[in-house]
């Protein structure tokens, strides 16, 4: 068994390369890929499908038949844990405080200790240890620059909470230490449940405010974590979401059957995903994150699958098979209609959303997995990518100016970065099954799935491949299929 078998094996036991690799020839029902038998073996173990067929329809009565233990958004115990494994270089000394507490009892959350794993987390910063600082401050104190100057740091921030009403006031000031200087700062009314956030949101304006660049720890990422085992009849896969730092997480979905490419709207409030809570026919769902409420879309027979955005949030891109072939087609969601964008004897699939106007696609039509870009209205499609046999699963920078892919060129596949401007392209991971990369909404690190001692996890990577993180679940389970939230609206 060569790499890329290897490489669908791992995928095909959550039934993905059903999903973006597979098709079926017209009329026929005869798998194209070469690693068709072993597909089609690891279906029928995994969801005990008998036979992939292109035009099997679906059971009446599926939705009220669905195996779901909840369609909500639920708390959750299992919690992503980061772990840096590779820092930045030249990263910027700064003094994070502790917030002054103004209130009677214990703090109710430590601020400046959330501020500061943010900012040593993204590689950019390097907090001084909180037990050499040589002075502890608090909002409205008046700094002494020299003593900060002589412990190293180039930035203080300093803070303070204080009870207000049902709730709380917390405040901060960030300083220049070295051109002695208020640089920013500004109090917000909380409550228990947004001590975290708030945090968040101060990470984001020290980060911004200094490196010119807005911060992305305030937003959530979204993944599907999978426990138990197939042979014994209690596998789970949860869709589920958590803050930028893993805290917090949620379960929106719980199901016996697989649950794959979960994509946020560009208003952050909705998930699509990709269920086969109907065993043998997959389908595209809408969830609200806030009404825990969602919705089904029209599904076709054969193949239902990758589901994105347009940047309008009225659009969803899809792979369907339901022609003969894995084309991509554009849904217009309040409608439900389809309109082709492919139509090649290629499979076509993994569309993304470049701009409003054009997509980007993993096809096969060179002979080999290969990204492509296209029109959404159809038409002829330009190969971007070169270098290596393989090139997939595209993802689009905040900005468009980059795409991030997983790419194959000899040992195992790891995720490689495209500038569309130069065609400048490099890999950014080392790993041998890197797959699903999802940039941060501000475009300066890349999550993606991976495997570590023999489980499903989660890396981060900034652009230039100088921060590496690890993420993985607490309880033990394995996690993938990684997307980070776009910035609320």
């Amino acid at each position: 068994m060569d790499t890329k078998d290897l490489y669908y094996k791992a995928r095909m036991s959550e039934f993905l390369s059903m999903i973006r690799t597979l098709a079926l020839k017209p009329a026929s029902g005869v798998l194209l890929r070469p690693v068709a038998g072993l597909a089609s073996r690891l279906c029928r173990k995994v969801c005990g499908v008998k036979r992939l067929s292109a035009a099997r329809p679906l059971a009446s009565g599926a939705l009220a038949a669905l195996l779901l233990s909840s369609v909500l958004v639920a708390p959750a115990q299992a919690v992503i844990e980061i772990e840096i494994t590779q820092g930045g270089e030249n990263a910027i000394p700064i003094a994070i405080v502790p917030f002054g507490w103004s209130g009677t009892g214990e703090v109710p959350e430590d601020v400046a200790a959330i501020v500061d794993a943010d900012l040593h987390r993204s590689g950019n910063f390097a907090p001084l240890n909180r037990d050499d600082l040589v002075a502890k401050p608090v909002s409205g104190d008046v700094p002494r620059y020299a003593n900060w100057r002589l412990s190293g740091a180039d930035f203080l921030l300093i803070g303070g909470i204080r009870p207000a009403g049902d709730g709380y006031v917390v405040e901060f000031q960030l300083y220049d230490v070295l051109q002695q200087s208020l640089m920013t700062g500004f109090n917000f009314q909380v409550t228990d449940q947004t001590l975290r956030s708030a945090a968040h949101q101060i990470s984001d304006e020290v980060y911004e405010e200094i490196l010119g660049i807005p911060g992305a720890f305030n937003t959530q990422i979204s993944f599907v974590s999978v426990s138990g085992s197939v042979g014994d009849g209690d596998r789970r896969y949860l869709l589920q979401l958590a803050d930028a730092d893993g805290e917090n997480p949620q379960t929106m979905l719980d199901s016996p059957r697989p649950i794959l490419s979960p994509a946020w709207a560009p208003d952050g409030i909705r998930i699509a995903y990709v269920s086969f809570e109907n065993r043998t026919q997959s389908a595209i769902y809408i969830q609200d994150r806030e009404k825990g409420s969602r919705i089904k879309m029209p599904p076709r027979t054969g193949i239902n699958g990758a589901p994105s955005w347009s940047p309008d949030g009225e659009r969803l891109a899809v792979t369907l098979s339901f022609e003969g072939n894995a084309d991509i087609y554009v849904l217009q969601i309040d409608s439900g209609e389809f309109r082709r964008v492919t139509d090649s004897d290629a499979i076509d699939t993994e569309a993304v959303w470049r701009d409003d106007e054009t997509l980007i696609f993993t096809s096969d039509r060179s002979g080999g997995p290969q990204l492509y870009e296209v029109s959404a209205r159809g038409g002829r499609a330009n190969r971007i990518t070169f270098e290596g046999k393989y090139n997939a699963s595209a993802t689009v920078s905040p900005d468009g100016s980059s795409v991030a892919f997983v790419h194959g060129a000899g040992a195992g596949f790891q995720i490689g970065l495209l500038d569309r401007a130069s065609g400048l392209f490099q890999t950014l991971t080392q790993g041998t099954l890197d797959e699903s990369p999802s940039f941060s909404p501000n475009g300066q690190m890349i999550i993606y799935a991976t495997e570590k001692n023999g489980r499903g996890t989660l890396g981060a990577v900034s652009l230039d491949g100088s921060v590496v993180q690890s993420l993985s679940l607490n309880d033990g389970g394995s996690v993938r299929e990684p997307a980070w939230s776009p910035y609320s609206k």
